[in-house]
């Protein structure tokens, strides 16, 4: 009886890792790098679907992808999001080890040290994809909208995100929701004028998109 329950759990993990598009061949063992950028999008958009419908099939989180990928790496994206702790790529995408490059930083601002690490995924790994994925009710957001409104200045380091956010508060008028796809749709454009991502992007190698998240569903909505 247990043989059975668990040749029947095998069989029904097979079959969703071949509707997902996961179970790859043994020339694109590492992942989808080799993808285009729309498979890439397309493989993201499905896990994603997984995860808001509580169907995660949680692929290459075991020992043998590990050993997989230990010697070389082959993301197909690289996602861009905020620090907040409900919102994490490889969750939210239903991806694994050696799948995504993640960036990530206070409203998923970009300064040049954070856009040479976007950087790295396509120029360096080949990755086809970025994805600038901003969030529901973002604290960072929120919090600037705050300081802008009352004129107050954050401690530390921390009015540099308030400075950051500054435009889209202007453009949206203070409302954070609106904010949060404002900033999300600017960093997007920031990012396709970089000039080492816009060589790429001019060749179809890569594709920059911005996302937004919903923390109430879990879904990720295409923005731009």
């Amino acid at each position: 009886m247990h043989a059975k329950i668990v040749n029947r759990r095998a069989i029904l993990r097979t079959a969703g890792l071949l509707a997902g598009g996961l179970l790859l061949d043994s020339g694109t063992a590492h992942g989808l790098a080799r993808a285009t950028p729309d498979e890439a999008w397309a493989t993201l958009r499905e896990g994603n679907r997984r995860w808001a419908a509580d169907a995660a099939i949680h692929p290459h989180q075991d020992l043998a992808r590990r050993a997989e990928v230990a010697a070389k790496q082959e993301p197909y994206a690289v996602v861009v999001s905020c620090i907040d702790s409900r919102v994490p790529p490889e969750i939210v995408f239903d991806a694994g080890l050696g799948d995504l490059l993640s960036v990530r930083s206070a409203a998923q601002t970009i300064d040049p040290l954070v856009s040479a690490a976007i950087e790295y995924g396509p120029a360096e790994l080949g990755a086809p994809l970025i994805v600038v994925l901003g969030h529901q009710r973002c604290g960072a957001v929120t919090a600037a909208a705050h300081a802008l409104h009352e004129g107050t200045t954050l401690p530390g380091k921390l009015q540099h995100i308030v400075e950051e956010l500054r435009p889209a508060y202007k453009r949206a008028h203070g409302n954070v929701e609106k904010m949060i796809r404002i900033n999300t749709a600017e960093v997007v454009a920031e990012l396709k004028a970089d000039k080492l991502l816009a060589r790429r992007i001019a060749g179809k190698q890569l594709k920059i998109v911005g996302g937004y998240y919903s923390l109430d569903t879990g879904e990720v909505t295409r923005l731009v």
